[in-house]
């Protein structure tokens, strides 16, 4: 019998590349073959500078890129414009692909926000499975929207009628109208894009044959109770660390060196301070910061995107700041993320709870600090610190500021709390119990592999 054979396609983000990756390299060691999409400013960008920037079969993984619609010098943060470029100029180049290319591929398997794709796949003859790489939490929202719709709680543009408590799931910890993953966007046209591409996403996962996500039984149990047809397999995680290049999904370059830098620090003594690829900051907040982390005292690791302040506000460091804490602070464009997190001097992660953030901390034990974005960011918070009971929010002042001393504060109060510590072991148990094998997620694995060779 010859290898089953995957085509799988991300959206064209940095959290939803990495866990299709990671995703890839779990059906290659049972046996798979995997051709990997990507847009190809994104390949482009992963493999800049290196031997491999014109590759296309790389570490077992065959790499086809096609086109975004956007001009390279496009905003591809603008997600509106992005989304909509998407799924005006993909599907025709993605059903010629496909139409020509069937006899090679046992499957398709499409981030769920990519399932305008399964329509085209199952035409054409392939298996269809949906990826989540959110919460899959937030698909009880998406899927809950005709519901909303007609029961008053939102009108037909996703804008909540009132602000409301509301409970999708009898079992589910209440959901706050005001963090509607469609309301998070920035912008009223962003915002009705996506909310129109969500009731899209609603509509075409049904022509997926199974759903499986990024998450495992134990951390969103009242969900996967409710909805059984998802089935959980995480947390996936860097299987490629041990490859030939541990880069193959990310758009920034490394600083491995800061784990050299981890290494001579003491246990539970480092801050670690990541925002994920999204996150932008205005100057007042960017030096805030700043001066937080100086006036906690403590050694912290600080991600410092390239991209990660406005390009039309020149942000800056405040005078002299890098010298008073050039002895305890470490500041980096990329980090390793998942070996810092695991690195035993970690005390805790102050993060922008993205999805991919926030599992790889729990499957290590990290008690989080929250500082969210938008979009399933602050859905993902309450989780965290409603749910999970692993962390705290901060608290923004009147002009919307999160002070130096709101930081230090908040920094403090989880560091001393006993309680959550243990939560985030316990948690981290959990995640270990579900990926060894015999455990839920090994099992969900093992059994979507099989699904597919059986059929």
């Amino acid at each position: 019998m010859s290898s089953p054979h995957a085509l799988i396609l991300p959206y064209p983000a940095q959290g939803h590349v990495i866990p299709l990756m990671e995703l890839s390299y779990c059906l290659i060691e049972r046996g798979f073959r995997i051709t990997f999409i990507n847009t190809e400013f994104n390949h482009q960008r992963i493999f800049a500078g290196s031997m491999l920037d014109q590759a296309k079969f790389i570490d077992g993984i065959h790499f086809l890129t096609i086109p975004d619609g956007l001009e390279a010098e496009e905003d591809r943060h603008n997600f509106g414009r992005l989304t909509t470029s998407l799924t005006t100029v993909m599907p025709k180049v993605l059903e010629e692909f496909m139409r020509n290319n069937v006899v090679e591929f046992t499957c398709f398997i499409a981030d769920i926000f990519m399932a305008w794709a399964l329509k085209i796949a199952k035409n054409v003859g392939l298996r269809t499975i949906a990826f989540c790489p959110a919460a899959a939490g937030l698909l009880t929202a998406v899927f809950s929207i005709p519901k909303l719709i007609q029961d008053r709680v939102i009108d037909e543009n996703g804008t909540p009628m009132k602000k409301e408590v509301i409970h999708l799931n009898p079992e589910m910890t209440p959901l706050d109208t005001s963090i509607l993953p469609w309301c998070l966007f920035h912008d009223t046209y962003t915002k009705k894009i996506m909310f129109n591409y969500f009731i899209d996403i609603n509509r075409a996962t049904s022509d997926a044959e199974m759903i499986i996500c990024n998450s495992f039984e134990m951390l969103e149990k009242p969900v996967f109770k409710e909805m059984p047809y998802i089935l959980p397999i995480g947390p996936l995680h860097n299987s490629f660390e041990s490859r030939g290049d541990p880069n193959l999904c990310h758009f920034w370059s490394e600083d491995k060196q800061c784990i050299s830098w981890l290494n001579k620090l003491p246990a539970n003594s480092v801050i670690y301070v990541a925002f994920g690829s999204i996150t932008i900051f205005n100057n007042k907040q960017f030096q805030e910061l700043a001066l937080g982390l100086e006036l906690i005292g403590r050694p912290f690791l600080w991600v410092v995107r390239p991209d990660m302040t406005n390009k039309s506000i020149n942000c800056t460091y405040p005078s002299g700041f890098k010298e008073r804490v050039a002895d305890r602070g470490r500041i980096v464009g990329w980090s390793p993320q998942q070996k810092v997190l695991k690195h035993p001097a970690i005390a805790c992660f102050i993060s922008h709870c993205g999805w991919n953030s926030t599992i790889e901390a729990v499957r290590n034990g990290v008690p989080f600090l929250c500082w969210p974005y938008f979009g399933d960011q602050l859905f993902n918070q309450r989780y965290i610190t409603n749910v999970w009971k692993v962390g705290l929010s901060f608290v923004p002042d009147e002009n919307g500021l999160i002070s130096k001393e709101e930081f230090g504060s908040k920094v403090q109060d989880l560091l001393k709390d006993r309680d959550i510590l243990a939560r985030s072991q316990a948690l981290k148990n959990f995640s270990d119990i579900s990926v060894m094998k015999g455990g839920s997620s090994f099992k969900n694995l093992n059994k979507f592999a099989d699904f597919i060779r059986e059929n």
